[in-house]
């Protein structure tokens, strides 16, 4: 009998097994004239009847363009299949309400294991670009899966709660080690951890061609006691996707200038590089077995016997080839920050200016102000706390002076931060950076996996989260980053005074997660 994905990922009896990831199409799964798979769907399909492919991933938009959701694929597929497909679920694209609609209907229809994204910036739509959600994030998602797996609790009858029955799902998350600077790639890791606490049980890194830094992300969970299994991430290269990923247009995946320089010498040959394509995905393979990663994920292939010859080819090395692999393919960017520095390297140190010009005068008042007034049961704040408490009335005096505060505060604070006045202010978790206006994708938990060399997915500026990491480093308060608790933003606070909404305890600094 099959194994689930469950099993293979928590056993112990499974000799490094193989997963392959299949793109979602835009159009229909199944042809409209004579009702046969279409080209995504008939690769699932095939790929899931061969036992040499554990488990197939279905994914989720990738690029942000608009495909058939895995969902749907997946209930074209045999039944017996469904616990060895997994689902790329992201939040690009629905707000909370429909996320937990789509959760249960993937719980009803039996398919339980799901990658929890927050998912690249929506690019492409119908007629042009649309507007991305992310109501939620990855880690609020996995937080949200939790509490459904525990058995959601909502509000009944009276001052009842009532308890949903309880999921199974099988949640995993991602990593983007594959950062140049510092200031990127630590609040990568925190942010995993803070995944992991919201309930994540397997970790799939992101994709890039350096397997020191996959080795490194293995460690650091080790060292911070994360035992959840790790899968290791191929996708075979071409020369047109070799291209995209060293040019950074599609966000999470990174091809450094070492490597696509030997690409472009071998895709002008016979075979297009072909040889060299899978010989490089067959070593990684043969790596992440040798590390003693839980299984591989092959991607960026569209024919069975693709996946089949790569299998092949790693299965043929020798035990020990892979410690040569493993110095072989260490294509990183030039300075680029590892977390853990061997002893004969040179880890290149932060870049200070970079770092200095982070702590600009604005925040230096930010943190003195914050210190006086925001901070909680010091300075000023029970003062304020005992005053606001006071003049929350619905007498028109309490009301006029509630909208004149609340309009010095929206004008002051759009000025100086470009608050959007969303009620629920998350300045004080960004090192006074809005999350609300400064980053593309809103998000509040930590950084994307989008960003590259420091600037946006968007590319229009710079990641507020590696400013943050900066300003807090500056200030030694990196632990104000690394462990702070799950925040959700509240949009029922929306246009009204976040100052209020933070002394009465209404926003999520009362109550953080899910």
């Amino acid at each position: 009998m099959r194994k689930t994905f469950q099993d293979i990922l928590t056993g112990s009896n499974v000799d490094f097994p193989i997963g392959a990831e299949v793109v979602a199409m835009r159009g229909f799964p199944l042809s409209p004239d004579d009702g046969k798979p279409t080209a995504s769907l008939n690769l699932a399909m095939r790929l899931l009847a061969d036992e040499r492919i554990s488990w197939v991933s279905l994914t989720d938009n990738p690029g942000g363009n608009p495909m058939l959701p895995p969902d749907a694929m997946a209930m074209l597929l045999n039944d017996e299949y469904h616990d060895n497909v997994v689902l790329h679920l992201t939040c690009k694209d629905m707000n909370r309400a429909s996320i937990e609609s789509a959760l249960w209907r993937n719980a009803a229809a039996g398919t339980n294991n799901i990658l929890a994204l927050s998912g690249d910036l929506p690019m492409v739509g119908n007629p042009k670009r649309p507007t991305g959600v992310f109501d939620l994030d990855s880690t609020s998602l996995l937080a949200l899966i939790s509490a459904m797996n525990a058995g959601l609790e909502l509000p009944g009858r009276g001052d009842t709660m009532e308890r949903l029955p309880r999921c199974s799902f099988f949640a995993g998350c991602t990593v983007n080690p594959f950062k140049r600077h510092e200031s990127e790639l630590v609040p990568q890791y925190y942010k995993l951890l803070r995944k992991i606490g919201a309930g994540a049980k397997w970790v799939l890194p992101q994709l890039g061609y350096d397997m020191r830094k996959f080795a490194e992300v293995q460690r650091f969970m080790r060292e911070n006691a994360c035992d959840q299994p790790l899968i290791g991430n191929v996708y075979v290269l071409n020369r047109v996707v070799a291209r995209m990923f060293n040019q950074g247009k599609l966000p999470g995946c990174a091809v450094a200038d070492a490597l696509y320089e030997q690409i472009e010498k071998y895709a002008a040959g016979p075979d297009k590089g072909k040889q060299f394509f899978q010989e490089l995905a067959a070593k990684q393979l043969a790596v992440f077995k040798g590390l003693g990663f839980a299984a591989g994920y092959l991607g960026g292939l569209a024919r069975p016997e693709g996946f089949f010859a790569i299998i092949e080819l790693a299965d043929s090395f020798a035990k020990d080839d892979w410690r040569e692999f493993y110095k072989e393919i260490q294509f990183s960017f030039p300075d680029e920050f590892f977390y853990f520095g061997e002893p004969d390297d040179a880890v290149p140190s932060p870049d200070d200016k970079q770092e200095r010009d982070h702590i600009t005068l604005l925040y230096r008042i930010s943190r003195l102000v914050h210190a006086t007034a925001f901070r909680k049961g010091r300075g000023l704040h029970p003062l304020i706390v005992r005053l606001v408490r006071l003049f929350d009335k619905e007498n028109l005096f309490c009301q006029f002076l509630g909208s004149a505060c609340h309009m010095i505060e929206k004008d002051s604070k759009h000025i100086l931060y470009g608050c959007s006045d969303c009620g629920d202010c998350g300045l004080p978790d960004t090192a006074y950076l809005c999350p609300m206006n400064s980053c593309s994708k809103n998000m509040r938990n930590g950084p994307c996996g989008g960003s590259l060399h420091g600037r946006c997915e968007a590319g229009d500026k710079d990641c507020i989260w590696a400013a943050a990491y900066d300003r807090l480093k500056h200030f030694h308060e990196l632990d104000e980053l690394r462990d702070r608790p799950l925040i959700t933003y509240d949009a029922s606070l929306k246009r009204t005074s976040a100052w209020k909404n933070f002394y009465l305890e209404r926003d999520h600094t009362k109550c953080p997660g899910v």
